[in-house]
């Protein structure tokens, strides 16, 4: 199969219906290899659909219904070639989780909150994308995505216990609660639900391994469910889907009141927040191994659009799938069309096909969620995270438990609020390093790092590695003060600033202060290497133009030492140099 992809034209009406883009240079090669892709994924869909549709609580054919007109509405709009959109297991959860307290057992207020839930899950997505704010997605880092992800997959497995084993269990949301409800009606088990939850779980797990090219979840659910019907396991106590309604609904609004709205806000900013990030983190990872581009705010608007949609026709919210799309991707899909295609066979699906789920096994779709999402507990990540960086581990750990414990929502929540703490944490005290130069060189290092570095007790060289801002300015001036203090023999500090990004008021004020607080100790202070950014703010702020004055500011920590007239002379052979952890590397000597 070919491996050549085909580039989005972005000019003129395609930047706002990128599909035109592909179509401009589409041929037939391109249309086979979109061909096989969406049948593929249509086959997978399927059954998924269904499965993720339960999972959120809602009837098995609102999974077809949220597999049909958001994708054609996606395709449309979207910049990627291979990202598949449609129901996935997060966001399933997250729904189930807004909703069933609304809902009180209502089915029909449940449906109807579940299209409102989605119409502003895609209003969101989409005002971020018009005014370009898929930067705010950044706020939720890995460790946290990672940690819920994880947390998510463990509720979500456990909220299918129930329909593997055909308890009469109540429904839970929260890790404790279903664990609780299990126990509690564990003698209610079904032997024959489990029989079946065992076939189904093997036959998933053995056709994923040995022969993954294979629909192993469509093969599932024929097989069983034929099984079923000859067997007659709906009148043996076995769950089935029994009438599954044909056909595609008309777009109709959901029902809307304000305090609908609000109680289902904080759930909408959550789910769309995730929906994007998993999205876009899939879209970008299989637009770089086609070397396609893929717009982030853009697909703000396109996933928004198709989650609006999915509101109006009866379903939930949706997102970019990793799994749906990796097979869409090793299938061959080159655009957009892959997605129109698989979205006309689940129509058709719906149209004709809803008859045969009569005796589905409710056991199965429940199969098919856990095989799904076991896969996604990434205790990888969190081992590598903890290794890396404790915080980022305890980040982790933090929203892992938070989430399992206490739900989606407030696990996100704590997630995000305690990566932030540790993100302002972190830039209130930054990395300092008193610097000494490389023999031989104009180089400077650190000389708590390195050894044979040339200092001398009448200057210190500091080097800040942090923006300069109100939440350390004072800490910074502190340190400095303290070094005047502890040396008696010192006479100039050279602020070497090439790692300041950015400073504030508050900064430039730290600045000036400390400069006449050195200069009453008889100690000058010199500005190496300072950024044209936070050149221009202390220029606004008054502080700039007085150093300049003064002959205080340099263009590198050389030039600060010659016009304060020190010169780091190289240590004589047995004289004691800076004390450090390793020898000067070969590549700065």
């Amino acid at each position: 199969m070919s491996t050549a992809y085909i580039q989005q034209d972005r000019s003129g009406l395609a930047r706002v219906v990128p599909l035109l883009g592909w179509l401009r240079n589409y041929d037939r090669t391109t249309l086979r290899h979109d061909l096989i892709a969406g049948l593929t994924v249509a086959v997978m869909l399927v059954p998924q659909s269904m499965a993720y549709a339960a999972l959120a609580g809602m009837p098995p054919v609102t999974g077809l219904y949220a597999s049909i007109v958001p994708l054609l509405v996606y395709a449309l709009l979207g910049t990627s070639g291979s990202l598949a959109v449609g129901p996935v297991a997060i966001t399933a959860l997250m729904t189930s989780a807004a909703l069933a307290p609304l809902a009180d057992g209502d089915p029909a207020r449940y449906a109807a909150l579940a299209g409102l839930l989605a119409l502003l899950v895609g209003a969101i997505q989409a005002l971020m994308g018009v005014l370009r704010l898929g930067v705010l997605v950044n706020f939720m880092s890995h460790s946290v995505l990672s940690g819920f992800t994880s947390a998510a997959a463990i509720v979500i497995a456990a909220s299918q216990v129930k329909d593997l084993f055909g308890l009469k269990a109540g429904r839970a949301e929260t890790f404790p609660e279903i664990v609780e409800s299990v126990w509690r009606s564990a003698t209610t088990a079904h032997g024959l639900t489990i029989l079946v939850s065992l076939v189904s779980v093997a036959g998933l797990v053995l056709l994923r391994r040995y022969v993954p090219k294979l629909p192993g979840a469509l093969l599932v659910v024929a097989g069983v469910t034929a099984v079923s019907a000859t067997l007659s396991l709906g009148d043996r106590g076995v769950k089935i889907l029994t009438d599954v309604p044909g056909g595609i609904p008309a777009p109709a609004l959901p029902a809307l009141s304000a305090p609908d709205i609000q109680a289902l806000l904080p759930a909408a900013v959550a789910i769309a927040l995730v929906a994007y990030m998993e999205g876009i983190a899939v879209a970008k990872a299989l637009a770089a191994k086609s070397r396609q581009h893929v717009g982030a705010n853009q697909e703000l608007v396109a996933v928004g659009a198709a989650n609006v949609s999915a509101g109006l026709f009866q379903a939930f919210p949706v997102a970019g799938g990793f799994s749906r799309s990796a097979v869409n991707f090793s299938a061959g899909a080159r655009t957009p069309v892959a997605t129109v295609l698989t979205a006309v066979m689940v129509a058709l699906t719906a149209l004709v096909l809803t008859p045969a789920f009569y005796h589905l096994p409710k056991a199965v779709l429940a199969a098919i969620v856990v095989v799904a999402v076991l896969g996604l507990v990434d205790r990888r990540g969190a081992v590598t995270a903890w290794r890396t960086r404790r915080s980022d581990g305890l980040t982790l750990g933090l929203t892992f438990l938070v989430t399992l414990v206490f739900g989606v929502e407030p696990g996100l929540a704590a997630g995000v609020a305690f990566s932030l703490g540790v993100f302002l944490w972190r830039s209130a005290r930054p990395h300092t390093a008193e610097l000494g130069r490389v023999p031989g060189t104009n180089t400077y290092r650190n000389v708590a790092r390195y050894t044979g570095l040339v200092t001398d007790p009448r200057v210190a060289i500091n080097r800040v590695d942090g923006p300069l801002y109100f939440a350390n300015a004072q800490l910074l001036e502190d340190r400095l003060l303290a070094l005047a203090e502890e040396r008696d023999e010192l006479e100039v500090i050279v602020l070497d600033a090439s790692a300041i990004s950015d400073t504030d008021a508050d900064g430039a004020h730290a600045l000036a202060e400390l400069r006449q607080r050195l200069d009453a100790r008889g100690v000058a202070l010199h500005l190496a290497t300072v950024r044209g950014p936070v050149r221009d703010l202390l220029d606004r702020a008054g502080v700039w133009q007085p150093m300049r004055t003064a002959g205080r500011v340099h263009h590198d920590v050389s030039a600060a030492l010659s016009a304060a007239g020190v010169e780091l002379a190289s240590p004589s052979p047995g004289e004691p140099s800076a004390p450090g952890r390793s020898p000067v590397p070969q590549e700065v000597v």
